[in-house]
């Protein structure tokens, strides 16, 4: 089966079919995931947070990124694959972008890569375009500038803010980017970068007026019921079963009642056995 091309994503938008992101980690939520018919599976640098348990995304470096695209790949039969350019793997300038970009096209089997920044990354999105690599952009709220944003905090909300928002969605779709995140921002402002580009638009917290949607896997099945932003809508709450089903488990062991005979294997042609004479 052949994974969804960045012409097949193009042709979505351009009739008007939403197109569905999901970020996934590991092969097996990627072939839950892709069983599911997602158009696009991100592999994003998000996993410093959700699988390392840092507080941000800056710890990640392109080995962890190669390596968890790796396994996603091997998970996926149709949807198109994108992997994250983790900080500091394309902002020296743009040899450095594109030799980072053919590691995650080459080694990890992405189809194509995502990269955060508008006007300031435009040249490593020309640079890596011009060499053939699918670039998707991201603008807005971009985790990898935590520190400068001051937080994890809604972008574009004055009118200059917006301004500035609008003009790197422009600068990263003239640089040649087949399709552009918009994270954090209010949603006038996403329908109107979404009016003006000709590339598809996914959204996470920037509202309906997207081509697309994105969300995290974990927070799709509420696995951490304590992260609750306004943007994410739960659809399970795993965490809960999961916790019930180790509760089970421990309980279990510990009263001996598994395994059972239905859960172990006996010898073939077993020695029969012999009463004790003492």
């Amino acid at each position: 089966m052949k994974r969804q091309s960045v012409l097949d994503l193009r042709k979505k938008a351009d009739n008007d079919e939403k197109i569905v992101m999901v970020t996934a980690y590991d092969y097996t939520m990627a072939r839950l995931v892709d069983a599911a018919g997602v158009d696009m599976v991100l592999v994003g640098d998000s996993l410093g947070m959700v699988v390392q348990g840092h507080d941000d995304t800056l710890p990640v470096t392109l080995d962890h990124m190669v390596y968890h695209v790796q396994c996603v790949s091997r998970g996926l039969q149709r949807a198109h694959l994108v992997a994250d350019m983790p900080f500091m793997s394309y902002q020296i300038d743009g040899a450095q972008a594109l030799a980072s970009a053919g590691r995650l096209m080459q080694e990890g089997r992405a189809n194509s890569v995502k990269l955060e920044g508008g006007e300031r990354s435009a040249e490593a999105v020309r640079r890596c375009v011009e060499a053939g690599i699918p670039v998707v952009g991201h603008v807005g709220l971009t985790p990898q500038s935590v520190h400068a944003m001051g937080g994890f905090r809604i972008q574009g909300r004055t009118e200059e803010a917006a301004d500035r928002v609008v003009r790197d969605a422009v600068a990263v779709a003239e640089a040649g980017a087949f399709c552009i995140v918009l994270e954090g921002i209010p949603s006038d402002v996403a329908a109107e970068i979404t009016n003006r580009l000709e590339i598809p638009t996914i959204g996470i917290g920037a509202g309906p007026h997207c081509s697309g949607q994105v969300l995290v896997c974990n927070d799709i099945l509420g696995m951490d019921l304590s992260f609750a932003p306004k943007f994410v809508k739960r659809y399970a709450r795993v965490e809960e079963t999961a916790v019930q089903a180790f509760e089970a488990f421990a309980n279990e062991v510990r009263a001996g009642s598994f395994p059972g005979p239905e859960h172990s294997f006996e010898r073939k042609n077993a020695p029969r056995k012999v009463a004790k004479l003492y």
